[in-house]
């Protein structure tokens, strides 16, 4: 398999070309120098990125991940990794022993521990990969992708992921990668209403929100969020990046795993309900700085 030393190509199919799957695929292709066959349900947009990069498109995932040696998804939600994965025109209907399917949704805990059961049973290799990094970490090929699996499968698919990734870690077994996203999502929300509210206190003060981020970021408040966003907060303009819509799905996988291990996520459930609010002003695909929007009505 091409897998084992990566001077050479190796064979590689990429399920669902969204904001963030269609410059993945695409550094698969051109930075990684894999063969890369591409599925998208708009069967149009599958064209338009084989036009783009060579390649080929398929019209199932089942006929992409025909012999395939790696198969990658980032799809919409739980629902939509079953249809690709297990659904009735599905990857694992086709994918042979020994591949790897690397799913770069961001999904529940539990369904990836599902899939890398039937996997297992099926002779080859799930790891659920989710990423950070927003669409801009996508298209400049900086994501950091958390995984879940096994070591082996994990260091074979290691020097592929690496095509559209600035960092990889292995986070523990299956589920672990959609666990470790969670948290990210959880400290990004607190980070973001934290900004907002700073950002919003300042202007009621009357004061210079340039002069008071150029200082207060170089030290203990600074983050990627007040170095990133502060100027389009400021603008009140949000169309920079992750969707409001986005990150309520995934703060409502955070607080149903909570609900499942136990764990207390207060302030996090309380920010959910403010991305409601957004939602509710008309913001659903403004980018998740848009708390500010919220204080500001």
């Amino acid at each position: 398999m091409a897998s084992k030393g990566f001077e050479n190509m190796a064979s590689v199919a990429f399920l669902g070309l969204g904001v963030m799957g269609y410059p993945m695929a695409g550094h698969l292709r051109n930075k990684g120098g894999h063969d890369v066959t591409v599925y998208n349900r708009t069967k149009a947009k599958a064209e338009q990125w084989v036009g783009q990069h060579g390649g080929s498109a398929a019209k199932t995932p089942a006929e992409a991940a025909d012999g395939k040696d790696f198969v990658f998804s980032c799809v919409g939600n739980d629902d939509d990794l079953r249809a690709v994965t297990i659904g009735a025109e599905g990857a694992f209907q086709t994918m042979k022993k020994g591949a790897i399917f690397i799913d770069n949704t961001t999904a529940s805990a539990e369904v990836a521990r599902e899939l890398a059961e039937k996997a297992q049973v099926r002779g080859f290799s799930f790891l659920d990969a989710p990423v950070s990094g927003g669409q801009a970490g996508a298209e400049n090929a900086v994501l950091t992708v958390m995984v879940g699996g096994e070591q082996k499968a994990f260091d074979e698919a290691k020097p592929v992921i690496d095509a559209y990734a600035r960092m990889v870690g292995l986070m523990g077994p299956a589920g672990a990668g959609q666990l470790t996203k969670m948290i990210n999502q959880i400290c990004i929300a607190g980070l973001v209403q934290g900004l907002a509210e700073g950002i919003h206190f300042g202007k009621k003060a009357g004061l210079d929100i340039e002069k008071v981020i150029e200082v207060i970021s170089k030290g203990a408040a600074g983050s990627w969020q007040m170095e990133n966003r502060h100027k389009t907060m400021n603008a009140g303009k949000y169309d920079f990046g992750f969707a409001v819509d986005w990150m309520r799905k995934d703060l409502g996988i955070c607080l149903a795993e909570a609900d499942r291990n136990g764990a207390k996520l207060p302030v996090t459930a309380l920010i959910d309900q403010f991305y409601k609010d957004v939602q509710a002003m008309g913001g659903k695909r403004w980018d998740t700085s848009s708390l500010l929007a919220r204080l500001e009505k």
